[in-house]
């Protein structure tokens, strides 16, 4: 199946999306986590395109998206990807979010709940007051200091390289591909991230839900029950082995997780 890749004009300047399925179809939008950008969903979006509409797009200042200029935040990816939907003609769509991009889901749940119809929240953290608090006590997630002699390069690899799986160095290359062109805003998403306040935020969202939870993923596997606690309305679901790089890594585990959950839905 053909993935169709364009760029809209939004806000704040160009944003690109890549889109698989039948343009009449119920619209699934796919928000990537930080830093990477809609190629974490390569190998998903015909998965789903066979039977939706599936869109990814790279956040605002991610993969090939412009940002505006405007500072990062939860709030602002979360309006622009509402832009995208309108520019699309698209006037409801599940949404799919992985990391980063489940935390953008929440917002946009919560924001615009006339447009989101089912969440999927993959890998997504529980932002609250012990949250931030422990963000700011841990150094920088991916943020490498550059050298003259590229060994930051390496740098950047070994920090990701124990939660991706030993035997997949290209899904290690797709993420430095997707942090070198994100550049020295490389934190920018984990700030974001750590900033917002979700527990202001979440009480908002009535859609039903699906939590994904990797099992090897020790960052967001743990927050799984904490999330279920404020949206009561959604059940989690394991994916046994699923590391932090869970859409590419296990893509038809993925897909199939979010088509059996769309499938109930009315």
């Amino acid at each position: 199946m053909t993935i169709r890749r364009a760029f809209a004009d939004l806000s704040v300047g160009q944003v690109h999306y890549a889109a698989c399925g039948d343009a009449d179809a119920p619209a699934v939008l796919l928000l990537h986590q930080s830093p990477r950008s809609w190629a974490e969903y390569r190998a998903v979006l015909p998965l789903i395109g066979a039977r939706y509409r599936a869109i990814a797009m790279d956040t605002a200042g991610f993969g090939d998206s412009a940002d505006g200029g405007m500072p990062a935040s939860i709030e602002q990816w979360a309006r622009v990807a509402c832009e995208l939907l309108d520019a699309l003609g698209i006037a409801r769509a599940d949404v799919v979010g992985h990391h980063t991009g489940g935390v953008v889901a929440i917002e946009l749940a919560a924001a615009f709940p006339d447009r989101v119809h089912g969440l999927v929240l993959s890998s997504t953290p529980f932002t609250d007051e012990a949250f931030r608090r422990a963000r700011a006590e841990r150094p920088p997630i991916d943020e490498v200091a550059p050298s003259q002699d590229g060994s930051h390069l390496a740098a950047l690899w070994q920090k990701r390289q124990g939660f991706y799986p030993s035997e997949r160095p290209d899904l290690l290359e797709a993420f430095v591909l997707d942090a070198l062109k994100v550049g020295h805003r490389l934190e920018e998403g984990h700030r974001a991230v750590a900033s917002y306040r979700m527990e202001d935020r979440i009480g908002r969202v009535t859609q039903p839900g699906l939590i994904i939870r990797a099992t090897h993923d020790p960052f967001a596997a743990p927050h799984a029950a904490e999330l279920q606690h404020h949206l009561p309305q959604a059940r989690i679901v394991d994916i046994e082995g699923g590391m932090v790089p869970l859409p590419d890594q296990m893509p038809e585990a993925f897909a199939q997780t979010v088509l059996d959950f769309l499938s109930t839905l009315p």
